[in-house]
């Protein structure tokens, strides 16, 4: 090895690597169909964020314990479960945010023409969670820099479980923190998530 060579994880290829910005959260998004315009304009997009995002796919392991195991030991492990989450703060806040966000919320009810107050929409809760209540997916679509195509992370019968929480102060904006949850579907018994990496264009 020379002489102080500086080792690090930088090559010819990191630069078609990179994941930009925060990206924008789609709610029942077709990969088959859908690119960012078409969904768009499907109104589809969940809105604006302030201070992006986050998703986690975190296995949950048991370990076999055996007499004779002097600590972790290869071929031991079961693989028992997944927790699946899709996090946003979600600064455009609208009826179809605000009904996503409350998880068991009854259908957004339109006042009507004579009665009051006029011109407003109306968002309850409800005491019982239905199935129709688990959105199809929330997705979150992204820049990656090696490719004209985006990044596609997926999270299947989505719920926030951390419900509607407003705070209002001078000179900023209010924003919802999400946390939707993934959860397995009892018919097919897949794991609730899907990441889509687009093909690149590899330095040789």
């Amino acid at each position: 090895m020379e002489a102080n060579k500086i080792i690090n994880g930088l090559n010819a290829n990191t630069i078609q690597h990179l994941v930009f910005d925060a990206g924008a959260f789609f709610k029942n998004y077709d990969v088959k169909t859908d690119t960012f315009d078409t969904a768009v304009t499907a109104g589809k997009l969940i809105g604006a964020t302030k201070g992006g995002g986050s998703f986690k796919a975190t296995p949950t392991f048991r370990t076999i314990e055996l007499d004779g195991m002097r600590g972790a030991t290869k071929g031991t492990k079961i693989l028992e479960s997944w927790s699946v989450t899709m996090s946003a703060k979600i600064a455009e806040i609208t009826p179809d945010v605000l009904t996503a966000a409350l998880g068991a919320a009854a259908e957004v009810e339109t006042i009507a023409t004579g009665q009051k107050p006029a011109n407003y929409k109306k968002i309850t809760g409800k005491n019982a969670l239905e199935l129709k209540d688990y959105i199809e997916n929330i997705t979150w679509v992204g820049t990656i820099s090696g490719s004209g195509d985006p990044v596609i992370v997926q999270v299947f019968n989505a719920l926030n479980e951390k419900g509607v929480e407003l705070s209002f102060e001078d000179k900023g904006e209010a924003t919802i923190e999400t946390e939707f949850v993934g959860h397995y579907d009892m018919k097919t018994k897949s794991v609730p998530f899907a990441i889509y990496y687009p093909k690149l264009t590899e330095v040789i």
